[in-house]
């Protein structure tokens, strides 16, 4: 029996990553694109991702939360350079893109899977660490197999090896974007180069996938177990195409299922929430937490494993050592040994993210270069000091010898 869903989106999530002195540069390009808005957290507004993130967080990720109107006001007035270098200095900078309007001409051709882009956003740190999250919903079918389908297909729609012809059946239902090709200009206008990203081993070919589903109640509730659906759920959570039929390895994934009627699944490939409209929150209340408090979640774990593989390359090659030392205690003191949220369930998937991304294991084989250097700069200016003692210790000799021969001859 085909499974129908009632509600569908999915996050396609670009990490890259801009050089750090040239951050400010790029803050001043993206504020002087029209289509690109500073988005603003107001706590009237987004009391709930407020009230779910911790204090430090919050500072951290949405500073715009501890300006006043009258701050702001002061900010926008500032010229373009200005207003840059200042959002430069915070930890994280937010943007909100907004493409043309959806078409609503006739669709000629009846097999394709049309979605549109109702929300961009572009989350930068000042690290040069961004994301550029894509929102995107399928457009006339309820068919679960098309967004099986859609998944598997549009997150690889960045590979310069691709072939077109693969996308065939996917359209895109905007005027800015008449084919893929356009899409993926849009992507590298935004993005830029990708010779820091390939530094981090960032993949480039390939969106991260944040996915959120609601199916239809019949196929879920009292009288109808999840087992029977449970192969179509383990192809949504990692991300796989309707007709596949391999082995999944429970190894790969976590899965919260707290809730009667929803799980939240994990992989290193992205995030999917399944749901069923049995339960009336599923399409109400969780599609909106799980597109800001979760997705923010989300982000800062991404951030924080490819921040920890930019200070460990830092190590590494020993440049700058003294400031890299600096920043990796800086960060460990604002986000990695504080708590990102009180909220339970926020908290498990947040511990459960740590665990897949293995960020416990980044940190510390990062902390260890960190003692190394350490030690190493501590013997260092040792040995420097030892030595400046014993030159002293000649000098002081030579004058003292001097002077005796001064005496005896005088």
């Amino acid at each position: 029996m085909e499974l129908k869903t009632k509600y569908q989106y999915t996050y396609f999530i670009y990490p890259y990553v801009i050089k750090e002195n040239k951050y400010s540069k790029y803050l001043i390009k993206l504020l002087k694109d029209e289509n690109c808005t500073l988005r603003i957290f107001r706590k009237d507004k987004d009391l709930d991702i407020y009230s779910y993130f911790s204090h430090r967080v919050r500072d951290y990720m949405f500073s715009s939360f501890n300006l006043s109107k009258t701050k702001l006001a002061k900010l926008k007035e500032l010229p373009l350079d200005t207003r840059a270098a200042i959002l430069a200095k915070n930890p994280c900078t937010i943007f909100e893109y907004t493409i043309k309007k959806d078409i609503q001409g006739k669709v000629t051709e009846q097999n394709g899977i049309f979605f549109k882009i109702p929300k961009i956003e572009i989350i930068c740190f000042n690290t040069g660490i961004c994301f550029l999250c894509i929102k995107t919903t399928i457009e006339e079918s309820d068919k679960f197999s098309d967004l099986l389908n859609f998944n598997y297909k549009f997150r690889d729609i960045t590979q310069e090896f691709s072939n077109l012809k693969n996308y065939d059946n996917i359209r895109v239902q905007t005027d800015c974007f008449s084919d893929v090709q356009y899409f993926k200009e849009f992507i590298q206008s935004i993005t830029g180069p990708n010779v820091e990203s390939l530094k981090l081993d960032i993949d480039t070919e390939r969106f991260l996938t944040y996915s959120y589903v609601c199916i239809d109640q019949e196929y879920w509730n009292n009288n109808s177990d999840f087992d029977k659906i449970k192969n179509s759920y383990l192809k949504y959570m990692n991300i796989l195409p309707n007709d596949n039929s391999i082995n999944f390895s429970k190894d790969e994934m976590k899965i919260i299922s707290k809730w009667k009627y929803a799980k939240l699944g994990l992989t290193k490939q992205g995030v999917t929430l399944f749901s069923s409209s049995y339960d009336m929150n599923n399409y109400t209340v969780f599609p909106q937490e799980f597109q800001e408090q979760y997705l923010y979640t989300y982000i800062l774990a991404m951030y924080t494993k490819l921040y920890l593989k930019k200070i460990n390359l830092e190590f590494r090659q020993g440049a700058n050592v003294n400031k890299t030392r600096k920043e990796f205690i800086k960060f460990t003191k604002s986000i990695w040994i504080n708590e990102v949220t009180d909220e339970d369930t926020g908290s498990i998937f947040y511990q459960y993210l740590k665990e897949v991304l293995e960020l416990d294991n980044i940190y510390y084989d990062t902390k260890n270069k960190y003692d190394v250097l350490y030690k190493e700069m501590n013997i260092e200016k040792s040995v420097k000091n030892n030595a400046i003692i014993a030159a002293i210790l000649v000098i002081a000799l030579i004058i003292n010898t001097i002077d005796i021969i001064y005496f005896i001859t005088h």
